[in-house]
This record gives C-alpha cells, sequence and structure tokens, in this order.
C-alpha cells in the first residue's frame, strides 16, 4: 500500500498562484528559451565531436584520457541540462522538441522510459521514503536513509562513496534497465504496461547502444582501449550524476519520513514533504548552476517540476518569501562544499548507527 500524504493546506495553492501572477507579469513561457536551446546543441555538438575524435582518430594516451574525463561531464551535462528538463516537458513548449531532449537518455545509453517512471513517477511523488524512492537504494553496499539495514562495512561509506558513485552510469545502462524491464517494477511499484514502440523503442536503443559505445569503439581501438576509455568516461558521468542529486536529498538538513505502519499516512501535505526532504545548494554560483542544469535549485524542481530550470533563480525568491510567511523550512547550503561536507557527515552517521525503531513522520 502506497502512502498517503496528508490533506493539502493552503501554501502550495497560494504559491502556484504567485508563481502563475509571475509568469503573467513577465509575459514569459514556464518552459526553456532560445539559451537553453543554444546550450543542448553545445553540449550534443560537443558529445559528438569528442566520440568522433576518440573513436575514429585515437589520439595519444594522455590526450585521450583528458577527452574521456570530458566526454564523462558532456554526458552528465546532457543529462542535467537537455534530458532531464525534456523528460519533464519544460524543455519546450513544443512536445515534439521536449520528446527529442528527453530521448538525449537513450542516445547516451540508458532508457527514457525508465526514467520517467523512476524519477518522474515515484522519486517526485515519494521523495526520501525509504523503500519507494529508488535514488536512496545502494544496497547492501551502502545505507542512505535510517531505516536501511546496518552493515559493518557501512562504517567506511563516507570513505568509499565515490567509487559507487563512478559506478551509477555503467550499472545503469547495463543492468539497472533491464532489471526494471523483466521485473516489470521498480522496487514496489508496478511499471506501466509497455506499448509495442516502448519495446521496440527499448530494445532498438540498447542495440544502437551496443554498436556506439562498445562494438564500434573496439573494432577502432581495440578492447584494452575501450575498456580504459568507456571505464574512465563512465565513471566521470556517474560520478557526477550521483552527487549532484544526493546533494539534494542526502544531507543532515533533509527529512526521511515515515508513514504510520497502520494508515500509512504521512504527517505533511506533498508541497510541505517536499520543502522537508530537499535542499538547495550554491544557488548564487551561476558557474555550477549553468552546469548542473539548475539543479541545484532542488526545492524549486521538487515544488514546480514542469517549469525549466531557467526560471529557478526568479522562483526563488517567490518561495522562500512563502515559506517565512508560513513558517516552513527553505533548506539550503551556500556552497557547494558545504552541501558535500554535510553528505559525507550523514553518510559517516549512518555508517556508524545501528537501526533504530521506525519513527512515524
Amino acid at each position: 500500500m502506497l502512502p498517503k500524504f496528508a490533506p493539502p493546506r493552503s501554501f502550495h495553492a497560494e504559491l502556484k498562484r504567485r508563481t502563475t501572477a509571475y509568469f503573467a507579469a513577465t509575459g514569459t513561457a514556464p518552459t526553456g528559451n532560445g539559451a537553453l536551446l543554444r546550450k543542448a546543441i553545445l553540449l550534443v555538438g560537443s558529445l559528438v565531436a569528442l566520440y568522433t575524435h576518440l573513436v575514429f582518430f585515437t589520439p595519444p594516451l594522455g590526450w585521450a584520457l583528458a577527452e574521456c574525463v570530458l566526454l564523462g561531464g558532456v554526458l552528465a551535462g546532457i543529462g542535467f541540462n537537455v534530458m532531464h528538463d525534456g523528460a519533464h516537458g519544460s524543455f519546450s513548449r513544443h512536445h515534439w522538441l521536449n520528446r527529442c531532449a528527453a530521448f538525449t537518455l537513450n542516445v547516451c545509453g540508458g532508457s527514457v522510459y525508465m526514467w520517467e517512471a523512476k524519477h518522474n513517477g515515484i522519486h517526485h511523488m515519494y521523495t526520501n521514503i525509504a523503500g519507494l524512492d529508488d535514488d536512496l537504494d545502494i544496497r547492501p553496499w551502502m545505507r542512505l536513509t535510517p531505516d536501511q539495514p546496518h552493515h559493518r562495512a557501512h562504517r567506511f561509506q563516507h570513505l568509499y562513496f565515490w567509487f559507487f558513485y563512478g559506478l551509477l552510469y555503467i550499472s545503469w545502462i547495463f543492468i539497472t534497465d533491464y532489471q526494471k524491464y523483466f521485473t516489470r517494477r521498480i522496487g514496489p511499484v508496478a511499471l506501466r504496461p509497455m506499448s509495442r514502440p516502448d519495446h521496440l523503442i527499448f530494445w532498438g536503443f540498447k542495440l544502437l547502444n551496443l554498436v556506439l559505445y562498445v562494438g564500434l569503439p573496439v573494432y577502432c581501438v581495440g578492447w584494452g582501449g575501450w575498456a580504459l576509455g568507456f571505464g574512465l568516461t563512465g565513471a566521470v558521468a556517474g560520478f557526477v550524476l550521483s552527487i549532484v542529486f544526493q546533494l539534494a536529498h542526502t544531507v543532515e538538513q533533509a527529512a526521511f519520513p515515515v508513514p504510520a505502519a497502520d494508515t500509512r499516512q504521512l504527517a505533511d501535505e506533498w508541497a510541505i514533504h517536499q520543502l522537508r526532504t530537499t535542499a538547495n545548494f550554491a544557488t548564487h554560483n551561476r558557474v555550477i548552476s549553468w552546469l548542473v542544469g539548475g539543479l541545484n535549485f532542488q526545492v524549486e524542481h521538487h515544488l514546480f517540476p514542469k517549469i525549466s530550470h531557467v526560471h529557478y533563480p526568479a522562483l526563488s525568491r517567490i518561495i522562500r518569501q512563502t515559506c517565512q510567511e508560513f513558517d516552513l523550512p527553505y533548506q539550503e547550503y551556500p556552497r557547494m562544499r558545504t552541501a558535500v561536507a554535510s553528505h559525507v557527515a550523514l553518510l559517516r552517521q549512518l555508517g556508524r548507527a545501528r537501526p533504530q525503531p521506525a519513527l512515524v513522520a
């Protein structure tokens, strides 16, 4: 039985009213703009250029390794800036352009079908609820919530987390997408039935990925060169993707609500639940905001996932003011390094603590 949120209060309604008024007053659409489209072209073009140079021109080893690191960062950047908005329908006012942006994930090795079910459908609804939010599940290797089982090795997870974060991209495209496909589930939640086109798209792109990221590189540079290059690229992409998403929810300020055992009722309405389980970081750093596609504004994103990240700096002022008036938390770390320190501190705390009896949120 899935958890139930408390009845909505006036907070969310007022927040939506003020946000609607902002877009009406400024005359802007809540979707992306020309600057976002230009960034998308730059990132996708960089991906094509780096891939072509690495596979077909075989640069010297040192140069190739540097390009692999950059390629991993570009893959993550496409995920943050292009795919993420596209999958939420906020990249453009045109549906076809949103689908093109979302399908960059399929080209990069993943499945947008599985992503939308896992991220849009589950993570954004049941944020930080153990057993439902798949982003918290790195078991048995790591313990990310107080309700997950504790193992002795977790005492060192604040030292070795980088290794498992680096595996995210490779395990995603080669393992977890297939697990979801064959089990038809994401944790306890059943996937909606896939249509014939859904199946064809899933297997067609997975076959294309094997050709692009395994077969062709192995043919051009050999098994050793491919393994080194792909491993390094995947590790960089995986770590960058992991750390940015973890800084939003697995930090000391964030809550891990537990529904009542008998009724499955949560203490807060959905919008307040998002405030308590989410934190921003480095929102005044324009370079970080540009690189991570506004995902350092996670409070804004979780409250308004269908609004493009290009509007988050303006929305943050509205949300911060509304939270203050309603005496609700607006959680934020001023710098990225303080958020990383908080994440590491939480990993250390969860690694040392024995499981405690679950408390109702």
